[in-house]
C-alpha cells in the first residue's frame, strides 16, 4: 500500500500562496478548481467545519487543525515538527484573514515519525496553545467520549482545508467536508475510510494535501464530536496520492493525554 501524508513539505507553494495573501490582508480566493475526487472538492463545510482552521509552517507545511478550546487547537503530530515555526490562519469567506501566533506545541510522547513513515499506526496527535484566544466566531468542538468506537459501514464526516485536486498548489481558503464510510478492520489504533460511492477502487472523496490533522466527526449527543484525525491517504486501488483511502488516527487511546495536557496548558476541554 502506498500511503501519502496529506500535508507533506512539498506543499510549500500552497503555503507560499496563502502567506502572500495574508500579507495583502485578504484571503486567497482563486477561482476554485473543478469539483474533484477529494475532500477539497467536496461541498463547503457546514456546522462541523466552523471550528476548523489552517496551520502554516515555516518549513512549508500546510495542515488542518480544530479549535477544542478558546486558545487550544488539535492537529496531527506529524504536522508540527521540532525546529519549525507555525501560525494559525482561519476565517470565513469574505472576512479579513485571521492570523494567530502559536505559543506552545505539545506532541503525544508516544508519537514516532519513523512508524508513520513505515505505514504503522502511531500517536499522531498534537495540541497547540495559542498566544491569545480565538474570536467567538470560531467555536470549540467537543471530543467523543472515552469509549467511542466505530464499525464497518458507519459514516463519518471529514472537514479540512485540503487542495481541490491532487497535485494542485491552490488553496481557496474554504474548509470543505465529505461523508466517508468505515472500511477494513477499524480498531483503536487506526480507522480507514473510503467514499461509499467508489469504495476506493476509482477516484472518490477523501483527504488530500492540506487535510492532515483534519477532524473526523460523528454525530453525538448535542451535535458532532471528534472521533479521530486524518493521518494519511492513498489513491485508488492503494496507489500513491489521494482519492482512495483516508487513514484516521482514532482519539480513544489518546483522549486522556489530550485532557491532561490541555489542563496543564491552562485550557481544559469542554465537558
Amino acid at each position: 500500500m502506498k500511503r501519502s501524508k496529506p500535508s507533506p513539505a512539498a506543499a510549500y507553494r500552497a503555503a507560499r500562496s496563502v502567506i502572500a495573501a495574508m500579507a495583502m490582508a485578504s484571503m486567497l480566493m482563486m477561482s476554485p478548481a473543478p469539483v474533484a475526487a477529494v475532500v477539497g472538492g467536496a461541498p463547503a463545510a457546514d456546522d462541523a467545519g466552523h471550528a476548523v482552521v489552517m496551520i502554516l509552517g515555516s518549513y512549508g507545511t500546510v495542515c488542518t487543525a480544530t479549535a477544542i478550546g478558546r486558545d487550544l487547537l488539535l492537529t496531527a503530530a506529524h504536522c508540527v515538527q521540532p525546529g519549525a515555526d507555525y501560525k494559525l490562519m482561519g476565517n470565513k469567506p469574505g472576512d479579513t484573514p485571521l492570523l494567530k501566533d502559536i505559543a506552545r506545541i505539545e506532541r503525544d510522547p508516544q508519537f514516532e515519525l519513523k512508524r508513520l513513515f513505515a505505514h504503522l499506526a502511531t500517536a499522531d496527535v498534537a495540541l497547540l496553545k495559542l498566544a491569545e484566544p480565538l474570536p467567538e466566531r470560531i467555536p470549540a468542538a467537543r471530543l467523543a467520549g472515552d469509549a467511542a468506537s466505530v464499525a464497518i459501514g458507519d459514516t463519518l464526516t471529514v472537514a479540512g482545508y485540503g487542495v481541490t485536486k491532487r497535485g494542485d498548489d491552490r488553496l481557496d481558503g474554504i474548509p470543505r467536508e465529505a461523508t466517508l464510510a468505515v472500511t477494513g478492520h477499524p480498531s483503536s489504533l487506526e480507522i480507514r475510510l473510503f467514499d461509499p460511492a467508489t469504495k476506493g477502487l476509482r477516484p472518490g472523496l477523501g483527504a488530500c494535501t492540506g487535510d492532515s490533522g483534519a477532524p473526523v466527526f460523528r454525530d453525538g449527543n448535542g451535535g458532532p464530536v471528534i472521533i479521530g484525525l486524518v493521518s494519511w491517504s492513498t489513491g485508488p486501488n492503494l496507489t500513491g496520492g489521494c482519492g482512495g483511502l483516508t487513514g484516521i488516527t482514532p482519539l480513544m487511546r489518546y483522549r486522556a493525554w489530550i485532557r491532561d495536557t490541555a489542563r496543564a496548558l491552562g485550557s481544559p476541554l469542554l465537558p
